[in-house]
């Protein structure tokens, strides 16, 4: 077989790994073990509502286990889905609305946005956000020091210089991002810092953290009150 052809196919598999939307990929493997954590934490989690800071309506739809109520806080402008059950908020996380703070909630769940929201301030502002909201929570964030940067699945790309990580972006096909010119793939970078196991206990100082691992590597960690 040419090498021309494997690549490519060794890079589509790569990236069939790394999507969680792809049935049976580690991704996707890994995140039900992660909900498997999640409600032998929570148990009561059918009766409780929930707010979801910087999730999706669909994340919940396919879930195994569906809160009484939901409501997700995101920056993308998301479409109400036709379930009752689930009330979509676009805007800031880490600065929501009075409709979304003046409301109850049982718990704060918040899925891969840490890392995003960019930098030390809009992380104090989202763990404040997080603290006032609810008495229990659950905030994963991948692992700085995990061996694969989990975003463009590439090896140690999270100690590169920014211009190496955005020649990667750019060029390797590998994750689950798509840019197609340098500034692009910059400004993505920019927007992607990952944390430490500290950080995270800095941050949520009344939390326990669950170390997810893979092949025995902390690949995440969670801040959980339970």
């Amino acid at each position: 077989m040419a090498r021309s052809s494997v690549i490519p196919r060794t890079l589509a598999k790569i990236h069939s790994l790394s999507n969680p939307m792809t049935s049976g990929s580690l991704a996707q493997n890994a995140r039900r073990r992660r909900w498997s954590e999640l409600i032998s934490r929570f148990p009561e989690l059918p009766d409780m509502r929930v707010l979801d800071l910087g999730g999706t309506p669909r994340s919940w739809l396919i879930a195994p286990e569906m809160p009484a109520h939901v409501t997700t806080v995101n920056l993308l402008d998301l479409e109400q889905p036709d379930d009752d059950r689930i009330t979509v908020v676009t805007g800031n996380a880490c600065d929501p609305s009075d409709f979304v703070r003046n409301k109850a909630y049982d718990l704060v769940f918040s899925n891969s946005l840490m890392e995003h929201v960019g930098g030390h301030l809009p992380r104090l502002q989202l763990a404040d956000v997080i603290a006032k909201s609810a008495p229990r929570y659950w905030v994963q964030t991948p692992y700085r020091y995990f061996p694969v940067e989990p975003h463009w699945v590439f090896p140690g790309m999270q100690f590169l210089p920014l211009k190496a990580r955005a020649f990667v972006a750019q060029t390797w096909p590998g994750g689950n991002r798509d840019v197609s010119t340098a500034e692009q793939s910059i400004d993505d970078c920019e927007w992607v810092e990952l944390l430490d196991i500290t950080a995270m206990r800095s941050y949520f100082p009344d939390a326990v953290i669950w170390h997810e691992r893979f092949a025995g590597l902390v690949k995440s960690i969670v801040a959980v009150k339970a």
